[in-house]
Order: C-alpha cells, then sequence, then structure tokens
C-alpha cells in the first residue's frame, strides 16, 4: 500500500531564513560602510524582519540613508512568493557612503494578514521583537533619488527583490 500527499506550499521556513540571511548582510554592509548603525542593531533589525517574514506579515522593507534632511541613498526590499522565475543575486553592491551626521530610516510595511490579526496577537509578537517599532508617516516614495540597481534573492519559491536608489 502506498501513499500520496500534496502541497500547494512551495517554500519553507528555511527559505523565509535563507533569503533574509542574505538581507541581514546586506543591512550589516549598510551598516559598516554608512557607519550610522553598528552591526549589533544592524543584527537586531534583521532578526526582527526575519522573524515578521516568517509570519507572513511582511510586505515590504525599505532602508534609506538620510544626510541634512535629504535622502542619499536607498533600497527596498519586496517580498515575492512566487519567486520562482527570478534570478537568484549574491549580497552586496551596498557600500553606502560615509557622511557625519547621517541616520539610517527603515520601514517595514505589513500584509493584510498582519492587519487581520487580533490587537493581542499584534502585541504578543511586538513583545518577542528586539526593536521597538512605531509607526511612520516618513514619505519613502524616494521622489529625489533614480532607481539604480537591482537585485533578487530567492530560495525555493520565496524571494525579495531589492531595488536600489541613489542621488
Amino acid at each position: 500500500m502506498s501513499y500520496s500527499a500534496t502541497r500547494s506550499e512551495t517554500y519553507s521556513t528555511v527559505d523565509i531564513e535563507n533569503v533574509f540571511r542574505r538581507f541581514t548582510t546586506d543591512l550589516r554592509m549598510i551598516a559598516a560602510s554608512s557607519g550610522a548603525m553598528t552591526r549589533e542593531e544592524a543584527e537586531k533589525y534583521g532578526h526582527d524582519i526575519e522573524r515578521l517574514a516568517n509570519g507572513e506579515y511582511l510586505k515590504f522593507v525599505d532602508v534609506t540613508l538620510i544626510a541634512n534632511g535629504e535622502e542619499v541613498r536607498a533600497a527596498r526590499y519586496t517580498v515575492n512568493i512566487a519567486a520562482g522565475d527570478l534570478t537568484p543575486s549574491r549580497p552586496g553592491g551596498v557600500l553606502w557612503p560615509k557622511i557625519a551626521g547621517a541616520g539610517l530610516n527603515i520601514v517595514i510595511v505589513y500584509t493584510d494578514k498582519w492587519w487581520a490579526l487580533p490587537e493581542s496577537s499584534r502585541k504578543a509578537i511586538k513583545a518577542s521583537l528586539k526593536i521597538q517599532w512605531g509607526p511612520s508617516s516618513r514619505d519613502i516614495s524616494h521622489a529625489a533619488l533614480k532607481a539604480v540597481a537591482w537585485r533578487s534573492y530567492v530560495s525555493g519559491a520565496y524571494g525579495v527583490e531589492r531595488q536600489d536608489y541613489s542621488q
């Protein structure tokens, strides 16, 4: 006697973790090159973002280098749950300039699944995170920047597409 089973899911939590390890590698490189964040802070952000992605609560992450009130560089990481056709890239290409007084702004945008959770569940998840995330009203359209490069990080059918922006 034999049995068979079919799964419609084409990615696993391991795939999500593989992809977001690449994201965290990028974030460490951005932090080190720009001097706008410590490695430890980058690791904390990476932890939280991977945790949200594992729950399918993450639509995209936007990382922006801001100096003197102006956007200098940015990268947007958009989740793609049907990424099988994307060409995988290696982390890199994010050696951002070191500018005195510059800071990194990281914005996460949640999926509808996040907003469908009861408030008590969202609070419990937020309590497990290492960063105290709050609301943002920052314009992340990057209208003053130009799209300059693109990469994708893929594992299974799960991926993120990174769009880079520069002056």
